[in-house]
Parts: structure tokens; sequence; C-alpha cells
């Protein structure tokens, strides 16, 4: 089974449009995506419809779940007091702007999803098999993984919710993050697209780096008022 695994859209439409386009030149039989659909670009609403019209189902981020229940804060992390005031800006935003009918879709959302190809389990989740803002780096020691491999059964554990894509394989587990389409954190301001192929050998994964009109959403950005802060950590892939 050949699938495409879109993580943390965030609001980015020209990102979304790009990496859909090029999961279909992929093979790919089916797309999935990890939630944190709103937040730091302006088209929430229609990254929904995007999504919707084109029958990609997925799972509910933290960003998802405090939106639609209009939360006091995201459940984020930030690494400065300059991001954390930008990124409450943004989440006041987003959740003035997106639709009833968008809130719905978003409070819908299950917590997981689980596939099976060639008598593998294929988990995916927003962060961890338990809770959804939990920062689930590469870095972390194994026995972090582990902990997470008991939450949850699967062979293939795939998640997001830190922008930043990896894999690891610990004792006949594959643990995979997606990374990010529409907020990149790891320097290269390209979407990330992520194909897990898993067939009868094993399982393959390839995190494909697609191009898109980063000014197209840095300019929606700032003529839809919010911060231009996103703006510029768009264009640095940050």
């Amino acid at each position: 089974m050949r699938i495409a695994v879109l993580g943390d859209i965030h609001g980015n439409l020209p990102a979304l449009e790009a990496v859909y386009d090029r999961a279909l030149t992929e093979r790919v039989e089916s797309m999935y995506h990890l939630g944190d659909l709103g937040g730091y670009a302006p088209f929430v609403n229609q990254v929904v419809d995007f999504l919707n019209d084109h029958g990609i189902v997925g799972v509910q981020g933290n960003y998802d779940e405090t939106v639609a229940n209009d939360r006091e804060h995201c459940g984020c992390t930030y690494e400065d007091p300059l991001q954390a005031e930008m990124a409450a800006k943004g989440f006041e935003w987003t959740k003035r702007t997106a639709t009833g009918k968008s809130k719905a879709y978003l409070r819908s959302l299950p917590k997981r999803l689980t596939i099976t190809a060639h008598g593998r389990t294929i988990s995916l989740f927003h962060a961890t098999p338990s809770k959804n803002n939990l920062y689930w780096h590469a870095d972390r020691p194994e026995k972090f993984f582990l902990e997470m491999a008991e939450k949850d059964p699967a062979d293939v554990l795939v998640f997001g919710h830190t922008h930043i894509p990896f894999r690891k394989d610990i004792v006949g587990k594959v643990f995979i993050n997606a990374g990010s389409v529409g907020k990149p954190k790891d320097g290269d301001p390209r979407a990330c697209l992520t194909i897990v192929d898993a067939g009868p050998e094993g399982v393959a994964v390839d995190f494909v780096r697609v191009a898109y009109d980063v000014e197209r959403t840095a300019k929606a950005i700032i003529e839809r008022g919010l911060p231009g802060y996103f703006a510029e950590r768009l264009r640095e892939g940050r």
C-alpha cells in the first residue's frame, strides 16, 4: 500500500494544492492528513473545503481541537516571548475566521486512524498516541519511543506536530514524523509530502520536498491581517 501523508497544513492552501498535485504523480492509493489545518496562514476554511472536496480524511491536531472549541490557548510550546505573542495573535485570528462549518469539521476529526497493509498496521495521529500537543523530536531517547510503542501497538506509527520530518526504526517498529506541508521548520521552505509504501518486503518512506508559491501565501498573510512575522518565518522555512 502506497499512501501520501500530509502533515500540519496550517492554513496554507497554496502549499496544500502543490503537494496534492505532486502526490497524484506518485501513484499513491490514498491520502491522509495529520491535523492542524489552520493557524499561521489565512486559508483555514479553504483548506477544510479542499480536504472535503478531495476526500482526504485525517486526524485531529491540537490546533483543530482548540480552535473548534474556542479554547483560550492552542496548547503549543514556544521558543521565545516574541513567538508566543505572535502565535497568540494568530490563534485568535483563526478562531474568529474559521466558519461554523469548518469548526464542526475540526471538531469531528478522530484522534487516530488505523490502516492495514500486507499484514502490518499503520497508525496515524497528530503528535503522540495519548496526547496531541506533545513534541516528539528525533532526538528523544529510545526509551520514549518504546513508551509510545506501548501506547499504540501498530507496526508503523506516523505523526507530525514538530514540523520536522524523520524516520526511525526501533525493535521492529517504524516511527515516521511526516513534517509539515504548510509551515516547515527545518530550514527548507518547500512543502513536505511524505510517501509511505508498505509492501511485502518492508516499509519505505520518502520525504518529498515540493516547491510552491511561498510569496502568494506570504502576501495573503499580510493582506488578511495576520502578523507579518509569519510571512517572514515561512520564507525562511522556520
